[in-house]
């Protein structure tokens, strides 16, 4: 396939410079090569795209593919990238995704559990296996913390200050920042590094969280073993790790924290994707209102 060579120097510039996880640049992967595919069959060379191209292709993932907003907006922020850097690499003169727009997407509230589903799904790990204690740990931490998944499978040992009940976590743009832990989530810490690591631990890794084989456990694995959980409940839901993280951001929000606090704790650039979870607080005080206020309804 022609830009095969570009493509892999700019996933390497992701994975080496940018410090971008596996799973985001994979999706970089998917992303150019379907973009690359649609231009070789049209007989476009990738060096020598105009706008009217960039329409085309657009068109092609609307219409043809029948593609989501947020999944048209992510092959445009992915090519965006990839056109950066082979104009940095001057080997075009301009970079004609900064000129598109993609489709404005649908304003979707985050899932989240309720603090009771939450309690269904800490009670179903068996505290006596070392799978069993590491699988609760990895609960409490994105719950307790809201980190991302990626960020979580990457935490080491030296990252964690066990007096402060803190972790230096690396997120996206290898930015850093610390996140906090509480007391239930202290406790799952100690009886994990008691027992189940120290026999998971077969190769003397520096990662908190370990597999089967002894190896750092992936972000596929932590979705794995979510499914295995929720499936020892009677929550009718699929979960995934992001629902953990925002559960934390909404339930911060419901008991009063801040939104500045609640964006630098999740690790946001923007105030703006933050804001997201006011709706769902905004939501629940709505509820709460018609349901405690006397003159409320007749």
């Amino acid at each position: 396939m022609k830009g095969q060579e570009d493509l892999d120097q700019f996933l390497e510039y992701l994975e080496y410079q940018r410090h971008y996880s596996k799973y985001t640049v994979d999706n970089y992967q998917k992303d150019i090569i379907d973009y690359l595919g649609f231009l070789e069959r049209e007989h476009i060379k990738y060096l020598k795209i105009d706008y009217s191209d960039l329409k085309y292709y657009l068109t092609y993932l609307n219409e043809e593919k029948h593609e989501k907003a947020t999944t048209i907006n992510r092959h445009l922020s992915s090519l965006r990238g990839f056109y950066q850097f082979l104009l940095k690499e001057k080997k075009v003169k301009n970079n004609y995704f900064l000129l598109i727009k993609g489709p404005k997407k649908e304003k979707k509230l985050p899932r989240f559990f309720e603090y009771n589903e939450l309690e269904a799904l800490f009670s179903v790990s068996d505290l006596k296996t070392p799978q069993g204690q590491r699988n609760q740990l990895i609960l409490e931490f994105l719950y307790a913390t809201g980190c991302r998944v990626g960020e979580l499978v990457n935490i080491k040992m030296n990252d964690i200050s066990f007096n402060e009940r803190k972790i230096l976590i690396l997120g996206k743009g290898n930015k850093e920042r610390y996140v906090f832990y509480g007391e239930y989530a202290e406790d799952i810490l100690k009886l994990y590094l008691k027992e189940g690591r120290e026999k998971l631990n077969k190769y003397g890794s520096n990662y908190l969280f370990l597999n089967q084989q002894g190896r750092n456990i992936t972000t596929e694995g932590i979705r794995y073993i979510l499914d295995q959980m929720i499936k020892q409940t009677s929550l009718h839901k699929h979960i995934s790790p992001h629902m953990l993280r925002h559960s934390f951001a909404t339930h911060l929000l419901n008991e009063g924290c801040d939104l500045l606090s609640v964006q630098e704790l999740l690790g946001h650039e923007s105030l703006r994707s933050t804001q997201i979870y006011t709706h769902v607080s905004m939501d629940r005080l709505k509820d709460v209102y018609f349901h405690s206020f006397p003159r409320a309804k007749k």
